[in-house]
């Protein structure tokens, strides 16, 4: 590396713009010497613990470099002294190889990872026996990414993340932290150079609202009670069988004795024992996707894998559905795979370019409640959108999905002047209707008896026919009419 390459490769780095950090940081060798780099901003000291060896500051930054012959360990540790002179010790992420396999990308790339949610966002990680976070998300057209958080004074110069290239994956195996920890995305446009701060798309918690930020959660499996129930509903003949569903805001049934909101667990055992004594069979759950707005009921989403934070934690919410399940309720949820709400920490403009959603506005934005309408078309969103679905009934034991504004994900001409039309010249959603069929299919066959039901306000034709047939393949279509009459 010429002396040359290496400053322009050291600014680059300062001015957090660099898309390939690993190639500057952590361990190289060059002619038989060994070079350990670093960049931390507020440190005034740094060694690498294993040898005591001191690192020099490049001048004028906050880079810090040490070369020698001396044998540096795979995965060192940094000792550092900050501007307020305390200490701190870590491994350097920038020692690690790349943690994310191929096999999960080339899926996600051909919109065949079905439980995309299980590596990319924030998961508690061991590499090599060093204990960490290993970060993941998809922008493919950043510059650079940044992870922010409590640990690194939300600062995007500290902990630049790997880029997988032309699959638009980044990321990053952060050691020595874990859960609770409170972290967002800091994106950097290869354009404009925009600046985007944004909270991670398949975070599993988030902070109660206002505070947006993204809550790394725990990997000890939750201890399920509810086997019987599970196994039943497999053979579930819900065809021929009678269903009672309360449907309810869980925010406005009950609340404390000071107006505040009631935990996950307090209102299971309230909730059940009503429900129970009215004769129903089912709750169904307006919303508890995470989602900024208490006004929307939870219909304008952020958090497609996370219940909201209003009520407690994913622990919580789980406790809430095996209740039901162990007091023989099952648990729907009001689940919206039609638009999403334009919040600056959210998903639209993730990048910086319209990712999400449709780059047009007369396809890309619903004007009725101001809100952003997914491109059913790129495999990365339908990647997210089967997953989150898929998370739901997998992870969290949901019986089924009630899959809101159905018609309005149907129709390209929905409720707007100016629309544009399918390649057909119909007003089809060709697109929508495809990823529909593909979540009616792939949810009915690992889950079994688990019902997806649209809530589909005009008279399209066979809803609820098999996907395979030429329907949409829904369980069953809501009945508006006596919904609303009510």
């Amino acid at each position: 590396m010429t002396a040359q390459k290496l400053n322009t490769d050291l600014q680059k780095i300062v001015d957090a713009r660099h898309h390939d950090p690993f190639s500057v940081l952590g361990k190289h060798s060059t002619n038989g010497k060994t070079t350990v780099r670093v960049y931390i901003p507020y440190a005034e000291t740094v060694t690498i613990a294993e040898g005591n060896l001191p690192l020099q500051r490049v001048e004028g930054t906050d880079i810090f470099e040490w070369q020698g012959d001396a044998e540096v360990p795979e995965h060192y540790r940094l000792i550092w002294r900050d501007k307020e002179y305390r200490d701190h010790i870590t491994h350097d992420p920038y020692s690690f190889l790349p943690q994310l396999a191929d096999f999960d990308m080339h899926l996600f790339s051909e919109g065949k990872h079905w439980h995309a949610y299980r590596f990319l966002g924030a998961h508690i990680h061991q590499t090599d026996g060093i204990g960490g976070v290993l970060f993941a998300v998809w922008a493919p057209n950043a510059e650079r990414i940044s992870i922010v958080g409590n640990f690194n004074r939300w600062d995007g110069r500290s902990h630049p993340m790997r880029s997988h290239g032309g699959n638009g994956i980044w990321e990053l195996f952060i050691p020595d932290i874990g859960p609770g920890t409170l972290y967002k995305f800091e994106i950097r446009n290869r354009q404009t150079g925009e600046i985007l701060l944004k909270s991670d798309p398949y975070g599993q918690y988030f902070e109660l609202r206002p505070n947006t930020a993204s809550i790394v959660v725990n990997n000890i499996p939750y201890d399920w009670q509810d086997t019987k129930w599970m196994e039943k509903r497999k053979n579930w003949d819900w065809l021929h069988t009678p269903m009672s569903i309360y449907e309810v805001h869980l925010g406005s049934w009950q609340r404390g004795p000071e107006g505040e909101f009631l935990n996950y667990r307090a209102i299971a055992k309230l909730l059940v024992e009503y429900v129970t004594d009215l004769g129903f069979s089912h709750i169904e759950l307006m919303p508890i996707t995470e989602h900024p707005f208490d006004g929307s009921w939870g219909y304008q989403t952020t958090g497609y894998y996370a219940p909201t934070s209003r009520y407690g934690t994913p622990e919580d919410f789980r406790y809430f559905v095996d209740y039901c399940h162990q007091h023989n309720i099952g648990v729907i949820l009001d689940w919206v795979p039609a638009h999403f709400p334009k919040d600056a920490h959210g998903l639209g403009r993730f990048d910086g370019t319209p990712l999400y959603e449709h780059e047009d506005p007369r396809k890309g934005e619903h004007l009725d409640w101001s809100t952003l309408i997914y491109n059913y078309s790129r495999y990365e969103v339908k990647n997210f959108l089967l997953s989150s679905a898929l998370y739901w009934l997998r992870e969290m034991h949901l019986d089924g999905l009630r899959v809101d504004a159905v018609a309005s994900m149907l129709y390209l001409d929905y409720s707007r002047e100016e629309w544009i039309p399918n390649e057909f010249g119909g007003r089809e959603n060709l697109e929508a209707i495809e990823f529909m069929r593909e979540l009616n299919i792939v949810a009915h066959a690992e889950h079994p008896g688990a019902l997806i039901m649209a809530e589909e306000s005009t008279s399209w034709p066979q809803v609820t026919r098999p996907a395979d047939g030429g329907g949409l393949g829904f369980s069953l279509k809501w009945n508006m009419g006596w919904m609303n009459d009510t």
